[in-house]
């Protein structure tokens, strides 16, 4: 691989980590990215923490390049499953994600919309049924029908 390939590789991944974060912006209608990014990097590492290793390199492994870097970011594969339940969830997903603990039942199945638009269902389906169902229940999207 060239220089100039292995570059335009990288501002594609740059631009894919942008999609992302923009995608989840438009689901809280803001233009503060570097909220979207805490949400999204939240969203991630509580998802990763709370699945065995091989589950989570699976998963990860679908994900595009720079996003799969901030899924593993600090993670130790040593203590994982962490074995926290739906308030353990809430209370680090709002820590992580610098919001309260009542906005986590918007932006967590917020942010699962906005993944939504970059993976297969099925393999979000997949993942989330690992989760205990109080878990999953607060990560499933909330289906927007018109009226």
């Amino acid at each position: 691989m060239s220089v100039s390939s292995k570059v335009l590789a990288l501002e594609h991944a740059l631009h894919t980590a942008n999609t992302w974060i923009r995608d989840v912006a438009e689901e809280f209608d803001t233009e503060d990215r570097e909220f979207a990014y805490r949400v999204l990097r939240a969203w991630l590492h509580t998802l990763r923490d709370r699945l065995g290793v091989e589950v989570s390199a699976h998963f990860a492994a679908q994900l595009p390049d720079l996003v799969r870097g901030v899924f593993y970011a600090g993670w130790n594969p040593s203590e994982v499953p962490a074995m926290y339940d739906a308030e353990g969830y809430r209370a680090r997903f709002a820590r992580d994600a610098g919001i309260s603990v009542h906005d986590v039942g918007k932006a967590a199945p917020a942010t699962t919309t906005a993944v939504l638009r970059h993976l297969p269902p099925a393999q979000i389906d997949k993942v989330l049924n690992q989760l205990p169902e109080e878990i999953r229940a607060l990560l499933r999207p909330v289906s927007k029908t018109v009226p």
